[in-house]
């Protein structure tokens, strides 16, 4: 079963789509409404994993303090302003649509960060602290920003929306961080990284089916009747991903090192799609399932735009420093 699921983590640009399109039929071929009580336990199955292999003492390590302002700048003065403002251009008419690209924009980083980071030869560690800084920040900003930017469209339940990112990200984030402790005291470090830690991560990218295929099942009749919407969705969703990519690139060349600009690229532009995922699900009622089908549909881009980016990164950023070889 774990290599199955490790087959299907390395093939989400294929996975999500299948799980997009299974959930459709079903929802349309049956009232998919029952599917609500599934949320919950989906959204915890797909976040604790990523919480059990998370290295949250990596972020109190020194070093690498210029990328990661700069990353955290980017993600936070920078791409919620602009996924706001390209809602309010394509999704003018569809407020919860617009909801769900600005959750896409509010929650950086992932594990695909660190994934990512690590494909093109970029430096982990700071991938690594990108990504807790980058989840513990978003989760506290995300209602802050809401209300802000989306108070006037949509009613936003502050109270709500933070209990929910305390059952959705810092339960699980407390429970993770026990059982790797659990785990490591018992086993040791190496056989944890070796043994147990693998196996988490596929158990997660089940949570994100699941959760996608709920959103999609609730939504299939109303994109039977409006079947462009899809259309309407991903236009946007390139365009953001596309200013969000070209931007950290800029920066990352011009102000770091080659290894530090990739992790502040992938740890500004890989959102923690996920934790939006469960966001919109749980926190909004059944409106949330149009901002769950922008996020939903945003794993496409996402997966497919850091897999041609790891090919331009040698061109981007030069080749890869070798280690002399000595006799």
């Amino acid at each position: 079963m774990t290599h199955i699921l490790q087959k299907i983590t390395k093939n989400l640009i294929l996975a999500i789509p299948a799980t997009m399109v299974l959930g459709f039929l079903f929802g349309l071929s049956t009232d998919a409404r029952w599917l609500r009580g599934l949320i919950i336990p989906f959204t915890f199955l797909m976040v604790y994993p990523m919480m059990v292999t998370l290295k949250v003492r990596q972020v109190f390590q020194g070093g690498d303090v210029k990328a990661q302002a700069l990353a955290q700048t980017v993600n936070f003065a920078v791409i919620p302003f602009l996924a706001w403002g390209i809602g309010q251009v394509f999704f003018a008419q569809r407020p919860f649509m617009a909801l769900g690209l600005l959750l896409a924009g509010l929650l950086p980083t992932s594990g695909m960060t660190i994934s990512w980071t690590g494909f093109a030869k970029g430096n982990v560690a700071a991938a690594v602290k990108m990504t807790v800084i980058g989840l513990v920040v978003g989760s506290l900003a995300t209602p802050l920003y809401v209300r802000a930017l989306m108070g006037t469209a949509i009613e936003v339940n502050m109270v709500a929306v933070f209990l929910q990112i305390g059952i959705i990200v810092f339960l699980p984030m407390a429970l993770g961080y026990a059982t790797q402790r659990l785990l490591v005291r018992k086993y040791g470090q190496e056989t944890f990284q070796k043994r147990f830690g693998p196996r988490f991560p596929p158990l997660s990218t089940l949570g994100v089916l699941g959760i996608v295929f709920v959103a999609l099942a609730l939504k299939a009749r109303t994109i039977m009747q409006s079947p462009e919407v899809l259309l309407a969705i991903l236009t946007p969703l390139v365009l953001l991903y596309a200013v969000n990519f070209t931007l950290s690139t800029l920066v990352g060349r011009r102000f770091l090192a080659r290894g530090d600009a990739i992790a502040m690229v992938y740890g500004s532009v890989m959102r923690n799609l996920s934790i939006a995922l469960a966001i919109a699900m749980n926190a909004f009622g059944e409106q949330g399932a149009d901002a769950a089908l922008v996020v939903a549909a945003a794993y496409i881009i996402q997966v497919q735009s850091a897999a041609w980016y790891v090919r331009l990164t040698a061109r981007l950023f030069g080749a890869e420093a070798r280690e002399p070889v000595t006799a």
